[in-house]
């Protein structure tokens, strides 16, 4: 959410932003907010100057009462209060107003970095940097499931029965292989110095409305039926709003956190869910970075940050690339967002494995999430990175560790998690 003051003071900075994004049917809203917003300030001016000429008037009462001039005290008493029942309507007004100033102002989108390419849609996102080199070995590369169920590591019928598409039952070695990649994650995570977190999976919409916008909610978020509640879909969620309505001292910044939770998505829209597949489903499991930092300091944070994606893929030999989200592609309240993509020798092109993004001081700003220090109390800056998670990592895992017989090797960092196998065999008949 943006600073009113922008509004008031640049207003074609905001408007021109609206147009980089692509959503010029957002661009009236400019002008609404900026008529609402001299409504309120008049509101609360005329009530305020009231409430300093009620206040005198008052005092007049007791005088003249001593004077013995009761029907003049009378005249004045009955006349504060009228005053006090017009106080009334206008506080009723400005918070009229000012909740419907705050209604706009939480779809208009955040101003993006400078830095961000131009673009309509995730079509146009930009491709940064190769790491690893992309290998298609001289044998086909099944389909993800076609590898799991040779390797007798996934139940979808059973899955459908239960709870229909978009869920799975993992099994043996594959499941084990999924949990290996979340604790290896963690571990990487904590010795890069992160604090490890376990968050709560549900939270309350107040929270919901301060980390996202609302047509994220709307295509993302399962409500819990009767509750003020919402299941998560990421951690990020939980974790951002751990901090609402909190002043930090900038000698406890940056907070660095990790978070490890199951992750609920609807996944409505163009997308849509597989009927036979683990890359777009209901139900996943995460490893999430977060960071509360000065403002300063955000931008550095955001490079170490998907670095860390990176150097978690690449300590596996999955090759990845960084995309950068074009103005379009980026959600409403993001800065500045990357993609990071694994290689899929099936297809031979890269699929996206983790997001990574720096939002300003949006959801600080929605959810009074502040900083304290030697020049007063300003609001952080939030970023959120994903660094794996299953099962896509699985997919990316499976196809460039593939052997041309179905087995699939098991890369070093992950065999302490495994009891020590090096390689998932395909179970004989």
């Amino acid at each position: 959410m943006l600073d009113i003051k922008l509004l008031r003071t640049e207003p074609d900075i905001v408007r021109e932003n609206i147009k980089k994004k692509f959503q010029d049917d957002k661009l009236p809203l400019v002008d609404e907010v900026i008529a609402l917003d001299k409504e309120y300030r008049d509101a609360k001016q005329k009530a305020e100057a009231l409430r300093n000429n009620r206040n005198v008037v008052s005092k007049q009462i007791g005088v003249l009462m001593g004077q013995g001039k009761k029907e003049e005290a009378l005249a004045i008493k009955n006349q504060v209060t009228d005053m006090a029942a017009e106080l009334e309507a206008l506080s009723a007004k400005e918070t009229e107003l000012e909740e419907k100033i705050r209604k706009i102002m939480l779809v208009i989108p955040n101003i993006i970095d400078p830095s961000v390419p131009i673009g309509k849609d995730d079509s146009e996102n930009v491709e940064n940097e190769r790491f690893g080199d992309p290998v298609v070995p001289p044998f086909e590369i099944p389909y993800h499931v076609d590898i799991m169920e040779k390797l007798n590591g996934i139940e979808l019928d059973p899955a459908r029965n239960t709870s229909g598409n978009g869920f799975y039952y993992l099994k043996g070695d594959i499941a084990r292989l999924h949990s290996a990649c979340l604790s290896y994650a963690r571990d990487f995570m904590i010795d890069r110095g992160f604090t490890y977190y376990i968050p709560p999976y549900m939270i309350r919409s107040s929270v919901v409305d301060g980390v996202m916008s609302f047509s994220e909610m709307e295509n993302m978020m399962y409500k819990i039926e009767g509750e003020d509640l919402y299941l998560i879909g990421t951690s990020e969620h939980s974790m951002i709003g751990k901090f609402i309505d909190t002043i930090i001292s900038e000698d406890d910044l940056p907070q660095k956190l990790t978070s490890y939770s199951p992750c609920f998505r609807k996944e409505v829209g163009a997308h849509g869910i597989e009927e036979r597949g683990v890359y777009r489903i209901h139900q996943f499991e995460k490893q999430e970075m977060i960071v509360v930092c000065k403002p300063e300091e955000s931008m550095k944070w955001y490079d170490v940050l998907w670095k860390n994606t990176v150097d978690y893929f690449r300590s596996l030999d999955v090759p990845v690339r960084t995309l950068e989200c074009c103005s379009g592609d980026l959600a409403d309240l993001k800065v500045k967002s990357c993609d990071v993509e694994a290689w899929s020798p099936r297809q031979q092109k890269y699929f996206e494995v983790g997001s990574c993004s720096n939002l300003g001081d949006a959801q600080a700003r929605r959810l009074k999430i502040r900083i304290k220090g030697e020049k007063g109390t300003y609001l952080a800056h939030t970023l959120n990175n994903t660094c794996v998670a299953p099962p896509r990592m699985l997919i990316a895992l499976l196809e460039n560790n593939l052997n041309e017989d179905g087995s699939v090797r098991i890369p070093e960092p992950l065999r302490m998690y495994m009891g020590g196998k090096s390689v998932i065999e395909v179970p004989k008949k």
